[in-house]
């Protein structure tokens, strides 16, 4: 896939995912929950999830507000994590972080980041990999027991 190919389809799912987010809501009977905050261009959030006793991520939602590659971002993570074991969410959150600092070139280096590999060039933005990683940030917080969680 070319550059401009990338990019476009970049574009859509961050446009679609802003637009139409999923799990965007309160998760009621939450086992976890932290809040994400990126002062640097203000985008808050809260990501709440439900884990069961086989480590397993039952359900996840997020809530707050922030720019389209905050929220997609969000979006796309809370529907990739649903149903995945806490270890597998942990693997994929390093793989994430790798992607979108430039570490990571989907194309050339084994991993399981399925359609997250759209967010591959954000690296070449440096502001804008703060709104791609808050999320799983503040989801990894949940999951530690940390109730806040900033990008600074």
């Amino acid at each position: 896939m070319d550059h401009d190919t990338r990019t476009e389809l970049y574009q859509q799912v961050i446009l679609e995912h802003n637009k139409k987010p999923r799990n965007f809501k309160k998760l009621e009977n939450a086992t976890h929950s932290a809040e994400g905050y990126n002062p640097l261009c203000g985008d808050h959030l809260m990501v709440y999830l439900h884990v069961n006793n086989a480590q397993t991520i039952e359900d996840i939602s997020f809530e707050g507000d922030g720019c389209a590659i905050s929220k997609a971002s969000a979006s796309m993570m809370t529907s990739t994590l649903k149903g995945m074991k806490i270890e597998d969410a942990q693997k994929l959150f390093e793989q994430f972080h790798r992607l979108v600092t430039g570490e990571l070139d989907p194309g050339q280096e084994e991993n399981t980041l399925g359609k997250l590999a759209v967010f591959s060039g954000i690296w070449h933005f440096p502001a804008r990999v703060k709104c791609a990683i808050l999320s799983w940030h503040t989801m990894k917080g949940a999951l530690e027991h940390q109730q806040t969680v900033s990008t600074e």
